[in-house]
C-alpha cells in the first residue's frame, strides 16, 4: 500500500492512506483523553457519508470499543430505543444530523425494575475528533481479532429493533470473502454512494477496497445525477446500488449519454432484483454481479460474480469464500437439489449474537437463519425466490410489517387491520395498510396516514390506506396475508 496514494476523495478534496492513517491515530488519542472511551463501550455515529466515519470506526476498534451507527432515516423515537438498547454513552454527530442528535439523546434508562430516569446522552461534533491531541498522549491499543467493534441495528418481526454484533474478525473475514467475490485489487476504484450505516454501504465494498490498497470517491449520500456525473469525471470501476437506485439512475436523462467504459461491473443486492433492470444495464456493456447477505452475515454469504453476470443474470451466485450455505426445508432437512427452502449461512463473517442475547435460537450451532427462500440448481447457483418472513424491502431499506401494525393497534377506530408489501416500479416495494373500520366509527385514509408522523421513519410509512369490510382469516383469527396479497393484485389489475 503507497502512503501517498489516495484513500478517499469527497467533496473535492483527497485523503491520502497516510493522511488517514493521522487522522485515525488522532481520534484514538481523542476519544481515549478527552472522552475516557473504554474498552468494550458502545459510541453512537450519527451523520451522513463521511471519511470520519471510517476514522471513527477504526480509532474505537484499536480501544477494542464498539461502533454504533445510526440510521439518520430514523424518527428520535426510534433512534432513543437504539441508544436506549445499546447502551451507547456518547453520540458523534455532524452538522447535518446534529438537531436530530440533540432530540434522541434524550433517552429514557431503565435503571432498575420499574424505574426510569431520564439520561441525558452527551454529544460530541465528528471534527472533533480528528484535531490532534495537543499532548499526544500514548494510547493503550487494547483491540484485539475477537474484540467486539460493531452494533448494527436491524428491525425485528416484532418491531424491536435487534443490535448484530459484528467482532473484528467478522469484519475481517467478510472483507476478504470480499474481495475474492470481486477481485478486487489496488487498481480499483470505487464510487460508493450507499449509507455506511448498513453493512450493505461499508462492508460489500467500501472496507474491502480501502483493504486491498484502492481508492474510494464517495458520496454523503446517494444522488442519481451526482454518481452519472462522478462516473464520467472520476472513471471509477466499481460500485453498489440497490435496486431503487440503480432504476433511479436509469430514469435520468443523463444515462443514455453516460460513458460507462471505466467500470468493470455494477454490483448490488438487498431485495430480489428486476431482470429488466439488469439487462438494461447489461445493454450498456457493463455486467450487473449480485451479493446476497443480511446485517447478521457480514454481509457477503452468496456472490455472483462479475465474470459470472451475463451468463446468470437473477441469479444471487454461488457461496463466498469461507462461507457455508445450505436450504433447509420446515422439518429441518436439508432441501434436495432445486427445491426451495430457507437459506442458513454458516461462517467466520456470521455474528454469533443479538445484543442483549436476544433470540439466541438465530444462531444455533453456528447457522444464521435468515428467514429468506431460495433453490440451488445443478450447478451450484443460488436463486432467492422470496422472504419466509413478511419483511418487506423499499429502497434497499428493511420495513418489518409489526412495526406499522403496532401504530394501527392505537386508532380506536380500526376493528382489524394488517401492513404488507406490494410491487412498486421506483421502490421495488411500498408498504400498504388494509384495515376494516369499526361499526359507526368515522375515519378516513389521511387520519391514518397521520398515525405515523413522528413515530416512524417517513420510508416505512404505508403509501396506500385500502379499507374493506373484513379480512381474510384462519380459523385461528390469523390474517391470511397471502390471499389479501392476491385480493389487492386483483383489484390492481
Amino acid at each position: 500500500m503507497t502512503p501517498a496514494r489516495c484513500a478517499i476523495h469527497f467533496q473535492g478534496v483527497d485523503f491520502p492512506y497516510a493522511a488517514l492513517w493521522d487522522q485515525i491515530e488522532a481520534a484514538t488519542a481523542n476519544l481515549a483523553a478527552r472522552f475516557a472511551v473504554k474498552p468494550g463501550e458502545r459510541i453512537a455515529y450519527l451523520g451522513l457519508n463521511h471519511p470520519n466515519f471510517i476514522v471513527f470506526l477504526m480509532a474505537l476498534a484499536r480501544l477494542g470499543a464498539i461502533a454504533v451507527p445510526l440510521n439518520f432515516r430514523l424518527a428520535a423515537g426510534e433512534l432513543q430505543a437504539i441508544l436506549r438498547d445499546s447502551g451507547a454513552r456518547l453520540i458523534v454527530s455532524d452538522e447535518a444530523m446534529w438537531a436530530l442528535a440533540e432530540l434522541a439523546s434524550n433517552v429514557a434508562l431503565n435503571v432498575a425494575s420499574n424505574v426510569v430516569s431520564d439520561r441525558q446522552i452527551p454529544l460530541a461534533a465528528v471534527n472533533d475528533l480528528t484535531i490532534a491531541a495537543s499532548s499526544n498522549p500514548r494510547v493503550a491499543i487494547t483491540g484485539q481479532d475477537a474484540s467486539e467493534c460493531l452494533i448494527v441495528y436491524t428491525s425485528g418481526t416484532t418491531g424491536r429493533p435487534k443490535g448484530a454484533v459484528h467482532t473484528q474478525a467478522n469484519l475481517l473475514w467478510n472483507i476478504q470473502s470480499a474481495i475474492a467475490a470481486q477481485d478486487l485489487t489496488s487498481a480499483d476504484h470505487l464510487l460508493s454512494v450507499l449509507p455506511m450505516f448498513h453493512v450493505g454501504g461499508l462492508c460489500i465494498q467500501l472496507l474491502p477496497v480501502l483493504a486491498a490498497g484502492g481508492t474510494v470517491t464517495l458520496h454523503a449520500r446517494f444522488d442519481a445525477g451526482q454518481w452519472l456525473a462522478d462516473v464520467n469525471a472520476c472513471r471509477p470501476t466499481l460500485s453498489l446500488l440497490v435496486p431503487a437506485a440503480l432504476k433511479a439512475i436509469l430514469d435520468h436523462p443523463a444515462w443514455a449519454s453516460a460513458d460507462l467504459a471505466s467500470l468493470r461491473f455494477i454490483n448490488t443486492g438487498s431485495s430480489t432484483i428486476p431482470p429488466s433492470l439488469i439487462e438494461a444495464v447489461h445493454a450498456r456493456g457493463v455486467p450487473v454481479s449480485q451479493v446476497y447477505g443480511a446485517t447478521e452475515t457480514g454481509p457477503v454469504s452468496i456472490a455472483l460474480r462479475p465474470q459470472e453476470a451475463l451468463a446468470h443474470v437473477g441469479s444471487a451466485g454461488k457461496p463466498a469464500m469461507h462461507v457455508e450455505v445450505r436450504l433447509i426445508s420446515a422439518d429441518g432437512s436439508v432441501v434436495p437439489q432445486g427445491e426451495v427452502g430457507e437459506i442458513q449461512v454458516r461462517g467466520s463473517n456470521v455474528v454469533r449474537r443479538y445484543w442483549g442475547d436476544i433470540e439466541p435460537q438465530t444462531f444455533a450451532e453456528g447457522w444464521f437463519r435468515s428467514g429468506d427462500l431460495a433453490s440451488c440448481d445443478s450447478q451450484g447457483y443460488y436463486w432467492v425466490v422470496g422472504r419466509a418472513q413478511e419483511m418487506i424491502i423499499s429502497g434497499g431499506e428493511n420495513i418489518y410489517p409489526a412495526e406499522l401494525e403496532n401504530i394501527l393497534a392505537t386508532c380506536a377506530a380500526l376493528l382489524e387491520f394488517a401492513v404488507l408489501g406490494q410491487p412498486d416500479e421506483r421502490w421495488g416495494e411500498v408498504a400498504v395498510a388494509v384495515v376494516v373500520l369499526r361499526e359507526g366509527a368515522r375515519c378516513d385514509g389521511g387520519n391514518i396516514m397521520a398515525l405515523f408522523e413522528d413515530k416512524l421513519a417517513r420510508y416505512k410509512h404505508p403509501r396506500r390506506i385500502v379499507f374493506l369490510p373484513a379480512l381474510p382469516k384462519t380459523a385461528l383469527g390469523k390474517v391470511k396475508k397471502a390471499e389479501l396479497r392476491a385480493l389487492l393484485l386483483r383489484q390492481d389489475a
